[in-house]
């Protein structure tokens, strides 16, 4: 599907709206991510072993996410960037289009944990206790969303956390119908990805994190706990701390990473400037670097 409707929409112009240029400098498509949407949300509804409320609450999670997303992939600018930009902003009075992402994957994760309910194991509990869950539960979703997106800065490495993540959910007999729409959607779309032809953006990997949020979130209360100090601490720390580099300067993550991507672009020696004998000096008002190149 993703093969015969990519050329259609770049035909009637969403070439100009969804191009972008990637990290080489090449132009990547970001309608990746509407087609990741759109295929888990589909997945989604059509599975075997999930109930009504479940259902509502991933499409509710995918769906709000990635239109929240694309919104900031549409809208958005690199003025401001992560937490701390973005409320920074929001606090001299300005309204950045990562704010509104901000507060509206935190509601949309909130409305989905309260639309699922909570986990089997805690339904017994009382009224406090289950408010207590949807918390965490909402707190997992937003920050799973959050973090996911800050690993989409090279080819496939969002998809590949996302299946790394992904797995062990898929094996926890009470969260793998809920991941198995996501994964499977992610999966089909990893060599588009690698391939670097297409990316997530914003709308693909705040989804793709919504969902596998949401399927943590089918977890007891301690592995939930335990999630969610994971995600925190990770967010917490993408201020602070390149993921890329390190990725990069770790051989076992730097493995996993380039598992599959083309090899990174070498520079070249750069374009020796031939000047004729009877020229004369070059200088730099010719439109010639005058020296070598640094």
């Amino acid at each position: 599907m993703w093969e015969g409707v990519l050329p259609q929409v770049k035909g009637l112009g969403g070439a100009d709206v969804w191009g972008r240029t990637n990290h080489r400098g090449e132009p990547v498509t970001l309608l990746e991510g509407p087609a990741f949407v759109a295929g888990a949300a589909a997945a989604g509804l059509l599975a075997p072993g999930t109930g009504g409320r479940m259902r509502a609450a991933a499409l509710l999670a995918g769906a709000g996410s990635g239109l929240l997303g694309a919104y900031d992939d549409l809208a958005g600018s690199a003025d401001s960037r992560g937490f701390k930009g973005h409320l920074g902003a929001l606090a001299r009075g300005e309204v950045t289009s990562g704010a509104v992402k901000i507060l509206g994957i935190g509601a949309t994760g909130l409305a989905a944990a309260a639309v699922a309910g909570p986990p089997a194991s805690s339904r017994s509990a009382g009224t406090a206790a289950g408010l207590l869950d949807t918390l965490i539960n909402g707190a997992i979703i937003a920050g799973s969303a959050n973090l996911m997106n800050l690993f989409d800065l090279r080819p496939g490495r969002a998809i590949k956390v996302g299946l790394i993540a992904g797995t062990p959910l898929a094996l926890s007999s009470s969260a793998s119908a809920v991941v198995a729409a996501p994964l499977g959607a992610a999966a089909a779309l990893l060599p588009e990805d690698l391939a670097e032809r297409a990316m997530l953006g914003d709308t693909g990997s705040n989804a793709l994190g919504a969902l596998l949020g949401l399927a943590a979130t089918r977890l007891g209360r301690g592995p939930r706990l335990a999630v969610l100090a994971g995600l925190a601490g990770l967010n917490a720390a993408s201020e602070f701390v390149s993921f890329t580099k390190v990725i990069r300067e770790t051989p076992v993550l730097n493995w996993v990473d380039m598992l599959g991507r083309r090899p990174p672009a070498t520079p070249g020696p750069s374009p020796s400037v031939q000047v004729p004998p009877q020229a004369g000096p070059v200088s730099a008002g010719d439109g010639a670097v005058a020296g070598p190149a640094s």
